[in-house]
């Protein structure tokens, strides 16, 4: 078993639970959504990105293609995060903004486990 294919699998399987994790609750209500759970989906995705930096392949430019959408997006519901939070604070409308965001990112990381996956079986035969 080879670690570093490990630790890449890791990091992005984690990037997309930590993301589901953000964003599972009513997209309006921000009791609903923890400010740490967005915080640790940027800090893994971040880390996704640069692990997928290295290949390639084509298959590696499409991983590395969802894993800037979903660092985008993240950290674009980071900063109206903070921007909402210091300025009117966090109503439903910067909530929503927020949470829909994320939604964006976690689809960009479906389809990077879904490309994982895939590529991980036809290599295998």
């Amino acid at each position: 078993m080879n670690l570093e294919k490990v630790l890449f699998g890791f990091f992005i399987v984690l990037a997309l639970t930590l993301n589901v994790a953000f964003v599972v609750g009513d997209i309006a209500v921000p009791d609903h959504h923890n400010i740490w759970l967005l915080f640790a989906a940027v800090v893994v995705n971040l880390i996704a990105t640069i692990l997928k930096l290295g290949d390639r392949s084509q298959t590696g430019a499409l991983l590395l293609a969802t894993a800037l959408v979903a660092d985008l997006q993240l950290i674009a519901s980071s900063l109206i995060w903070t921007f909402a939070d210091t300025t009117a604070g966090l109503d439903a409308l910067a909530t929503a903004t927020i949470v829909s965001l994320a939604v964006g990112a976690l689809v960009a990381n479906i389809v990077s486990v879904t490309l994982l996956v895939s590529d991980t079986l036809i290599s295998g035969r």
